[in-house]
C-alpha cells in the first residue's frame, strides 16, 4: 500500500489552478486502495504578513473545499497542520540536516525575499525555512507519494535529499519519497498574466479563478483572458503562444483532452473561450453545491478535523520519536 501526503497553504482564496493542478489529483488518489493525508499547512502561511481572524477563516474554507472537492474522510485522513505537534518537532532536526546554501537556492525564496525587500518589509527567517518544515510534513509520515504541482517539485526535491543525508548520517530513519503531477494542467496560468501562475495570494484577481466565483464571474473572467497577437489561428505553443496554450491546458484538464488536438478544431479565440468558460463552469458546480451544504454544518467539519488530527498523530508520532533517538536525544 502506497502512503500519500500533499497540503495546502491556507495564505488566500483556493483556484481554478488548485484544482486542476493537486486537489483533483488527491481525490482520484483517494479512490485509490493506499492510505493518504491531506492536511491544511496553515504553520507554513505565517511566513509572512497575515491577519489572524482572515487567517482562521481561510483554513476552515480550505477544509471545507477540499471536503466539497470530493475528499472522503472515510477513506483518507483530511487535518490542519498545526493541531500535530510532531510537524514542527521534526523540522527543528532537518534544520540541523540542512544546509543555509540549500535553502537560499530555493526559486520561490529567492522571488518572495524579493518581492518582500521591494516593498520595504523584512524577510522573516520561516520564509528561509519553511521547506524544511515541508519536509518535515511529508517525512513525519513515512510518505511515498507526493502529488503536487511543478512549482513544488524543488522542494520536494529538498525532502528527498533531506532523508537521504539523515539516513545516511544517524541511521534508516525516513522513508525517501517521489512527486507525482498530473499529465495535463500541472500549472494552471493566470488568465492575465499567462506567463505567471494563477496564485492564491496575487493582489488582482482578474485572471484568477476561485473555486467559489459565481459562474458569471467565472465566465467574465474566461471571455477576458489575455490571448496572443497575430493571426497564426488556435495554436498550442507555450512558448510562442502562452495565453491560448493555457485556455488549452484548462479545457484538456476539464474535458479530458489532449490541448494540440484540441487547438486543431477551433477557427477563432471566441468559439475557444466559450467552451473554456463552458467546461470550468461545469467543473466547478458540484464543488461549490457541495461546499454550501458544509458550510451549513460547521461542526461537522470541525469533528472531520479533529478526527483527522488525532489519526495523524497515531502516525507521524512514532516517526519522529525514531527521528529523536537516532540523531541522539534521550527519550522521554
Amino acid at each position: 500500500m502506497t502512503r500519500i501526503f500533499s497540503g495546502v497553504k491556507p495564505t488566500g482564496h483556493l483556484t481554478l489552478g488548485n484544482y486542476l493542478g493537486a486537489v483533483r489529483q488527491w481525490v482520484a488518489a483517494d479512490q485509490e486502495p493506499d492510505e493518504a493525508l491531506f492536511c491544511v499547512v496553515d504553520l507554513h502561511a505565517l511566513t509572512v504578513e497575515h491577519e489572524p481572524a482572515r487567517l482562521r477563516r481561510l483554513s476552515r474554507q480550505a477544509a471545507t473545499l477540499l471536503l466539497a472537492s470530493g475528499l472522503d474522510p472515510e477513506r483518507c485522513t483530511l487535518f490542519v497542520q498545526s493541531h500535530v505537534d510532531e510537524h514542527t518537532r521534526l523540522a527543528y532536526l532537518l534544520e540541523c540536516t540542512a544546509t543555509d546554501g540549500e535553502l537560499r537556492r530555493m526559486i520561490q525564496y529567492k522571488e518572495k525575499a524579493a518581492n518582500a525587500q521591494a516593498a520595504g518589509d523584512g524577510v522573516r527567517l520561516s520564509l528561509l525555512t519553511y521547506p524544511v518544515l515541508m519536509a518535515a510534513d511529508i517525512l513525519a509520515y513515512g510518505t511515498q507519494e507526493v502529488p503536487v504541482g511543478e512549482d513544488q517539485r524543488q522542494h520536494v526535491e529538498l525532502t528527498r535529499d533531506l532523508a537521504v543525508r539523515f539516513n545516511q548520517r544517524y541511521g534508516h530513519t525516513f522513508t525517501v519519497p517521489r512527486a507525482t503531477h498530473p499529465a495535463v494542467a500541472a500549472r494552471v496560468m493566470d488568465l492575465q498574466d499567462p506567463t505567471s501562475k494563477m496564485g492564491k495570494s496575487h493582489e488582482s484577481g482578474a485572471g484568477i479563478v476561485y473555486l467559489l466565483d459565481e459562474p458569471e464571474v467565472v465566465r467574465k473572467k474566461v471571455m477576458r483572458a489575455v490571448t496572443d497577437s497575430g493571426d497564426g489561428g488556435v495554436v498550442y505553443d507555450r512558448e510562442a503562444r502562452p495565453g491560448v496554450a493555457n485556455l488549452l491546458d484548462v479545457l484538456a484538464a476539464c474535458t479530458g483532452g489532449e490541448p494540440g488536438e484540441l487547438a486543431g478544431g477551433y477557427q477563432g479565440y471566441g468559439s475557444l473561450k466559450r467552451d473554456v468558460a463552458d467546461a470550468v463552469v461545469e467543473l466547478l458546480r458540484p464543488v461549490r453545491e457541495r461546499h454550501a451544504e458544509l458550510a451549513a454544518d460547521p461542526a461537522e467539519v470541525e469533528r472531520v478535523l479533529r478526527a483527522g488530527a488525532g489519526r495523524a498523530r497515531e502516525l507521524a508520532r512514532p516517526v519522529v520519536d525514531r527521528a529523536y533517538a537516532a540523531i541522539g536525544l534521550l527519550g522521554r
